[in-house]
């Protein structure tokens, strides 16, 4: 069965809110900051198993998320060694007879900013979310993306970026979103940051009939 790689995706150093939610939202082992890590996601959704086999089969790193959906299926790994990382990630393209460059460049589809956030909607967000809480009077940004799985990137580099706060990373499905919420002008400066190192991610550009 051929396999797409949609998402393919290096982490050199967890930050520790990132660290911390991929913890929250995980069902397998659990990473901690500064572990590198990688994050796959293909599609079909089955064929994440096969790619979970290789990747642990091939080095020492733990699996922290598998998500396995009928379309898309998302693998996260993580370990102390970046070389353990890359040499799994690496593992699993050789398997699959791909390359790094053959997975999707990630498309920004929404970047929204809403400042000085009210009490309720603050409420309403922080019901659904599984990192720090947005609070009255801060500066929320909104970041939505496709393929999905680049919003664990795209998190930790805001993280890496200034002092914001990580509300909630939805990194699977048809489409990824990022909650950052925090100080307007640290808010401002990892915008900026984030939405310029999604640009220079690599990939292949999908057509308007591909996308789902």
């Amino acid at each position: 069965m051929g396999v797409d790689l949609r998402t393919y995706v290096f982490l050199d150093s967890l930050q520790s809110q990132m660290a911390s939610f991929i913890s929250t939202i995980s069902k397998g082992y659990f990473p901690v900051a500064e572990q590198a890590c990688a994050i796959l996601e293909i599609s079909p959704g089955i064929e994440i198993n096969r790619v979970t086999d290789i990747a642990l089969k091939a080095t020492d790193v733990k699996p922290g998320i598998q998500i396995v959906e009928r379309l898309f299926g998302l693998l996260e790994v993580h370990s102390d060694s970046q070389a353990d990382v890359r040499q799994a990630g690496e593992a699993v393209l050789k398997a699959l007879g791909l390359n790094e460059e053959d997975r999707i460049k990630p498309q920004i589809l929404t970047s929204q900013l809403i400042k000085n956030m009210s009490d309720h909607h603050c409420q309403l967000i922080n019901k659904v979310r599984h990192g720090n809480m947005v609070l009255r009077g801060d500066t929320l940004y909104v970041l939505e993306l496709q393929p999905a799985a680049y919003a664990f990137y795209a998190a930790n580099e805001a993280e890496k970026a200034s002092h914001i706060n990580i509300v909630e990373v939805v990194g699977y499905g048809s489409y990824g979103r990022v909650y950052i919420s925090g100080n307007e002008a640290e808010v401002l400066i990892s915008k900026e940051i984030v939405e310029s190192r999604i640009a220079s991610l690599s990939g292949r550009v999908l057509s308007d009939k591909s996308k789902e």
